[in-house]
């Protein structure tokens, strides 16, 4: 072959293979992959997340992590993941499959796979070739153990993975479909979805709301999709068959709901929309056009309940009466046609809670009566009719009567039994308690009546108040369950091995104890697009310090009021997957609290004093990060729980009382150095394992400190830097001694911090302060004066501050005379802000630099509790003072919004403010 031909040979070849790769890219990979076209048919749930670094920090934050990571499946997960990172090397942080996920959609589809089984299907996407490499590399490592067998099968012409664990012979199949990992321990869903691959152009589990994404709303952590028509097949697999006959006949108000999750302190929120029901004898055909009822029940309803079904439904509306027998010559059927025209539009069945599990629950069925007497009448004329005695029971004020009739007879077949129809119970009583009629047995009732009498009912408990308020105002099914009532009953309903596995978790399904689901009907039911406003909430009773109250327009919603007076500084936090803070602060009583993004308390604990010197310190030297703070004579670091973390806390002398705590950051095999200044003008340095260095027991100085002292570390020394009041400023190495230099005269009296700006000598660290002449003074650790110059002028009165940022890399000098407060940008010679206040006492000044002229100027006045905030300009922000009885604030700045956030006290509140500053 000639040279010629071999070379158009390959030049025709490689336009080929250019060819082919184009039309790759411009047809197959430039259309995206619909993730939800790969979800089966059939799926009972489909729960889609997309940021999961927050709903980490969500769950951990409602204490749901806790108990997630301890449900059998998780552990089995992490078991397998852990083993196959240490297999690869121990990275696991970096190589585990959870790292893959970050701010993915993944979707999580539920299936019920066959008689009492449901299995998942997870679906990861891949988007990078290095995150295809790590899911490979794991799945071969694992392969390669000899616990575990990988193998590769064909089904319609997709290649899916299998790994067996031998021992159990557990698997999860695999299949990468256009970098979308499809995961199950089922492979018929795996397949399933394989089938579904060749009818994309189908619709997917998500077409009735594809213009729908709640996960683009602020504040939704995932969105969940339900299929209420393959719900009741799914209740087979929880529950007896004969215990949810009722829920399967209200499944029938709505085909698909999607609802957004938002997780809180205290509660979990689902709130959507719910497509109705459109197949012809449904629930919905029955309701349709009647209006959605308040609840009026929480007068009567015992606290004892367990389960209320709440039905905004007339029953002679809903169910019309059967047609009379030709037998019934008594007029037994037109007398329950009466009884039933006295109903009005509200009807309910309540379950009561049980003392024994496996015990059946007490039933009432309730329906309200608009004219109470008229009911009256229609029962005592079936008693007449039926031949029952006119005998009655008492409980208080209320009578018990016979009744004869079912019921379903009366209130319609939601109401039924759920028992064999063969040992089917009449409603042996009744009794009218306000405007509703109770049907029950005589036992049930008694018990019942006696928590309506003694006021143990619903609209007497303010924990049960605080839930419903919480709740939809007006709905058309409620359903509201408590589930410390209800555990003993739900123990005897449950399949058998579905019984074991709530056991094992019982603190997951208490959590919440208070849950409420509520549907409420579209104004024009008739439009074709009308939809369902669903809601269900997951709640806790706020048995803590603190309570969420609506806040005004400064406010913007975010108030949090205490039980007791707050104290002293609210401390910002950065708050993990989030750039709003968390926050701690104290109260009267010395009890830390922390406050999570959401305005929630997670944790409290009762210090013996004042909390000073709160911030983070990070791990190092062996020692983990944690919340570092001192109160009394203990030095205190806290875990992301509330917990001391060892070998904290650490004690001082009994004498002591540490009134300002610092801390140096630790060095790769050093732990931090902590400098505690005690009420007696005393300096303790010790490290964060509790060693204390030698000369620093507690080194009392001859006059008070002028402000805060550094601690710091140049070329591998510890350094402590003491300015004092009388005008001299100290420097100690790590063994207490003074550096030579120092003591180190600043030419007048201190008052305010020192300002430091470390570098790898003595020499080159340059720290600055301001004394009582108005002289900014520059000098190193080897006590020389750098630099002096007058920032304004100086009087007999008149007081000097530097105030340093809390980064400590800039600051703003303040001169108060009086009434009189100016304050100096260093660079300036003009003030940047000067203001004339009410009072002449010291007042608390904050800098806040955020970079970018992004500066903050707070004042705190004390008398009048309030506090002024000035921008970069010098300008009162709203032209007038905010309220705030703390010793300062707290502030941080959002790039992403351009927004500060402020957080202050006032009184037993913690406010929020967003402000937007402009230019």
């Amino acid at each position: 072959m000639s040279r010629k031909l071999l070379a158009l040979l390959t030049a025709l070849v490689l336009l080929l293979a250019l060819a082919t790769f184009v039309y790759y890219r411009r047809t197959l990979a430039a259309v995206p992959v619909d993730p939800y076209a790969l979800v089966p048919d059939d799926a009972v749930l489909v729960l889609s997340t997309h940021d999961h670094p927050a709903l980490v920090r969500h769950l951990q934050e409602t204490e749901l992590w806790d108990n997630l990571t301890a449900v059998r499946y998780f552990q089995q997960a992490a078991g397998h993941l852990a083993l196959a990172d240490s297999l690869n090397g121990g990275s696991a942080r970096r190589n585990s499959l959870l790292s893959l996920l970050g701010r993915k959609l993944v979707i999580t589809s539920l299936h019920v796979t066959g008689p009492g089984e449901f299995d998942v299907l997870y679906q990861v996407p891949l988007t990078q070739v290095s995150e295809y490499r790590q899911v490979r590399g794991l799945l071969e490592t694992l392969g390669r153990d000899a616990r575990y067998r990988l193998s590769t099968r064909d089904y319609e012409d997709q290649e899916l993975t299998v790994l067996t664990e031998q021992r159990s012979e557990f698997s999860i199949t695999i299949l990468n479909y256009r970098n979308h990992l499809l995961i199950s321990a089922n492979p018929s869903l795996v397949e399933a979805a394989v089938r579904r691959l060749a009818h994309l152009d189908t619709p997917t589990v998500l077409a009735a709301f594809n213009s729908t994404d709640l996960l683009k709303l602020r504040g939704v952590d995932a969105s969940l999709l339900i299929n209420y028509r393959r719900l009741p097949q799914f209740l087979d697999v929880l529950f007896r068959r004969d215990a949810h006959g009722q829920f399967d006949q209200l499944t029938g108000l709505v085909s698909q709901g999607l609802l957004g999750v938002k997780l809180t302190g205290r509660e979990s929120i689902f709130q959507g929309f719910s497509n109705p029901e459109t197949a012809k004898g449904a629930l919905q055909q029955r309701l349709q056009g009647q209006p959605a009822q308040p609840l009026g029940l929480t007068g009567i309803m015992s606290t004892r309940t367990a389960l209320l079904l709440h039905l905004a439904a007339n029953p002679g509306r809903t169910w019309p009466a059967a047609p009379r027998g030709t037998t019934d010559s008594l007029g037994i059927s037109g007398a329950l046609d009466s009884l039933r025209a006295t109903f009005g539009g509200e009807m309910a069945v309540a379950y009561l809670a049980t003392t024994t599990p496996g015990s059946r629950p007490g039933r009432l069925a309730m329906v309200r009566c608009p004219v109470p007497a008229r009911t009256a009448n229609w029962l005592a004329r079936l008693r007449r009719l039926q031949g029952n005695s006119p005998a009655f029971t008492r409980v208080g004020p209320y009578q018990i009567h016979p009744v004869g009739f079912t019921e379903a007879s009366v209130l319609g077949p939601l109401l039924s039994p759920e028992r064999p129809a063969a040992v089917e119970a009449v409603a042996s009583a009744g009794v009218l308690v306000d405007d509703y009629l109770v049907l029950s047995d005589e036992q049930t009732l008694n018990g019942y009546l006696a928590d309506v009498v003694a006021a143990n009912t619903w609209a007497k408990t303010p924990a049960q108040v605080s839930f419903l308020q919480e709740t939809l105002p007006r709905a058309r099914l409620s359903i509201f369950i408590d589930t410390r009532n209800s555990w003993n009953a739900l123990l005897g309903v449950l399949t058998e091995d579905r019984r074991a596995g709530l056991l094992r978790n019982e603190a997951l399904f208490k959590r919440f104890p208070q849950m409420a689901l509520q549907l409420a009907p579209p104004e024009n039911e008739t439009l074709p697009d009308a939809q369902y406003f669903t809601q269900l909430l997951l709640h806790r009773p706020n048995l803590g310090p603190a309570t969420m109250q609506p806040g005004g327009a400064t406010a913007n919603g975010r108030v949090l009021a205490f039980k007791h007076e707050l104290t002293g500084t609210p401390t910002l936090l950065p708050a993990l997957g989030t750039r709003v803070p968390a926050v701690v602060v104290q109260d009267s009583l010395h009890t830390l609290h922390y406050v999570s993004a959401e305005n929630a308390v997670l944790w409290s604990d009762t210090l013996a004093g004042p909390a000073v010197g709160v911030s983070l310190l990070p791990a190092g030297g062996g020692v983990p990060g944690g919340l570092l703070l001192g109160a009394g004579q203990r030095l205190h670091l806290l875990a992301n729980d509330g917990g001391e973390v060892l070998p904290f806390p650490l004690n001082l002398p009994d004498t002591v009382r540490v009134a300002s705590l610092l801390a140096a950051a630790p060095g790769p095999d050093t732990p931090a150095r902590l400098l505690a200044v005690t009420a007696g003008n005393a300096l303790v340095l010790l490290d964060a394992k509790g060693r204390q260095y030698p000369g620093w027991q507690s080194k009392r100085l001859d006059f008070p400190l002028a402000g805060r002292p550094a601690v710091l570390a140049v070329g591998g020394r510890n350094v402590v830097v003491a300015p004092l009041q009388n005008g001299y400023v100290y420097a100690f190495d790590g063994t207490g001694t003074l550096l030579p230099g120092f003591p180190l005269s600043m030419g007048a009296r201190l008052a305010g911090d020192v300002l430091v700006q470390a570098s790898s000598t003595l020499a080159r660290t340059r720290l600055s302060m301001v004394n009582q002449h108005g002289e900014l003074v520059s000098f190193n650790l080897s006590g020389d004066v750098l630099s002096r110059r007058r920032i304004a002028t100086w009087s007999r009165t008149a007081r000097f501050r530097l105030v340093p940022d809390l980064r400590g890399r800039s600051f703003v000098l303040t001169r108060e005379d009086g009434n009189q407060l100016d304050v100096y940008l260093p660079d300036q010679t003009a003030p940047l802000l000067t203001q004339r206040f009410v009072t002449s006492g010291d007042k608390a000044v904050q800098f806040f630099d955020f970079g970018n002229n992004r500066r903050m100027v707070a004042v705190t006045e004390p008398g009048p509790a309030q506090v002024f905030l000035y921008d970069a300009k010098g300008r009162l922000l709203g032209g007038e003072a905010l309220p705030s009885t703390g010793t300062g604030v707290g502030l941080t700045y959002d790039a992403t919004t351009a927004t500060f956030q402020l957080v202050r006290i006032v009184g037993r509140e913690l406010r929020r403010t967003e402000l937007r500053v402009g230019g």
